[in-house]
């Protein structure tokens, strides 16, 4: 079927569902289903969007692609037939592979704005579950200040602990896990991705480690019970405190403390290593040769810095997304590990070694996402139906993101060296591999 069959003529007014099918050139692999009738697609496709209200149409008139469709669903306005909302990954997927949207005709154009009806064409108040604070609207000079760093962290992170809990499982780890094997559970593989980043650095017992956006403190937790001294810091005042009770639930506060705080704001020096866990992508890109130098400074000579962020395939700075921006990481910033190397060379750190664990994310996020299903209605009550619905998407779209090299997660590994460029006896070849 095409908007030039019976159903209609470019001469009358279009069906919902005709507009669709004029920016699929009628190629549609999904069922669509609208609220004034109209349903368009395969009647037996187990995948399909149903528009419900006439807001959902403005919202996706106003803010093309995934932003205005992650307005109408968040609302209530839109819906995903055939999957869960804690995990529309084969919907998400669906949509990316096999719908490809094309301009029609200016004179079809001309049509489907008169079919709609320009009122659609005004934007509206998005939901209260986007990031829009004060702070969107100042000076692009003022991005990534603390204060503005402060509101993003706290948009994503501060959340609910009791949130993170459903989601994330015991180790209350927010960042890609390392599966020993392809079968290895959620809580093996973020045990295994600590005891990497714990080798790469060489930690014995009695070393000092500064751990900067430490999150919930699963690095500073397992680094303590092996005998090291470790200080985590992070933004987010929930996290803080549900750290530091978990460092005292385990009998670590010998060794171990999270503090609620700016990481530029730690002042010690002489760590033996440092590690950053999923802070890079806040921070800047502009702000890399800073964050470098700051990391350097706080290493003793020879002391060893464990990057581990999530990067672009190639090394251009693009934008994150509407939808990521907005409901996801306000601010966020990503470019490729070709960059960030470049930046820890010009800050004068040794890069010893870099790995992708782009493939470990994939799964990571496909674990989260489980989790999620599984504890929906915890997860609802918690924090209600639309904040549930937008991790749901976000943890699918990312998924399917690192599935097809549109994002990568590279762990970068470098030393400071001492005046005279030794770097304290290090081996010869990658001490953490057999």
């Amino acid at each position: 079927m095409t908007i030039f069959d019976e159903r209609g003529s470019i001469d009358g007014k279009l069906t919902l569902a005709q507009v669709l099918e004029s920016f699929s050139a009628g190629q549609l692999p999904l069922k669509f289903e609208a609220y004034d009738g109209s349903s368009a697609g395969p009647e037996d496709a187990p995948l399909g969007l149903n528009l419900l209200t006439p807001r959902g149409t403005t919202y996706l008139a106003t803010a093309p692609g995934d932003l205005g469709l992650a307005r109408a669903y968040v609302s209530g306005d839109l819906a995903m037939l055939g999957v869960h909302p804690g995990d529309p990954y084969e919907l998400i997927k669906a949509l990316g592979e096999k719908l490809a949207f094309k301009r029609p005709p200016v004179r079809v154009l001309a049509n489907i704005v008169r079919s709609i009806g320009f009122e659609h064409l005004l934007p509206i108040a998005p939901p209260p579950q986007e990031a829009l604070p004060k702070w969107r609207r100042m000076a692009e000079g003022l991005r990534h200040s603390r204060f503005r760093d402060a509101e993003a962290i706290r948009h994503h992170y501060d959340v609910s602990n009791t949130f993170y809990e459903w989601v994330l499982g015991p180790s209350m780890t927010y960042t890609c896990a390392c599966y020993p094997r392809p079968d290895a559970t959620l809580e093996e593989a973020q045990e295994n991705k600590y005891r990497l980043v714990f080798d790469k650095l060489r930690l014995q017992p009695g070393d000092r480690l500064l751990d900067v956006g430490c999150g919930w403190g699963g690095m500073v937790r397992y680094a303590a019970c092996h005998g090291v001294r470790a200080t985590g810091v992070t933004l987010s005042a929930e996290q803080a405190t549900w750290a530091q009770h978990a460092i005292a639930a385990a009998g670590l506060n010998e060794l171990a403390t999270v503090r609620h705080g700016d990481y530029r704001d730690v002042r010690e020096r002489g760590f033996d290593a440092v590690s950053s866990i999923g802070l890079t992508e806040h921070i800047g890109i502009a702000n890399y040769p800073a964050y470098f130098a700051f990391l350097r400074d706080r290493l003793r000579p020879g002391g060893l810095l464990l990057n581990h962020c999530i990067t672009r395939p190639d090394n251009r700075s693009t934008p994150i997304g509407g939808f990521i921006d907005r409901y996801v990481f306000p601010d966020g910033e990503l470019t490729g590990s070709g960059r960030i190397i470049s930046a820890a060379q010009d800050a004068r750190l040794e890069v010893l070694h870099e790995e992708n664990l782009r493939r470990h994310y994939a799964l990571t996020l496909r674990d989260w996402c489980a989790n999620l299903v599984r504890n929906w209605d915890d997860a609802v009550a918690e924090v209600g139906l639309a904040t549930a619905k937008v991790w749901g998407m976000y943890m699918a779209g990312s998924r399917l993101g690192f599935e097809s090299n549109v994002v990568q997660l590279h762990q970068i590994l470098a030393v400071k060296l001492d005046d005279h460029g030794a770097d304290g006896g290090l081996p010869l070849r990658p001490w953490w591999t057999p």
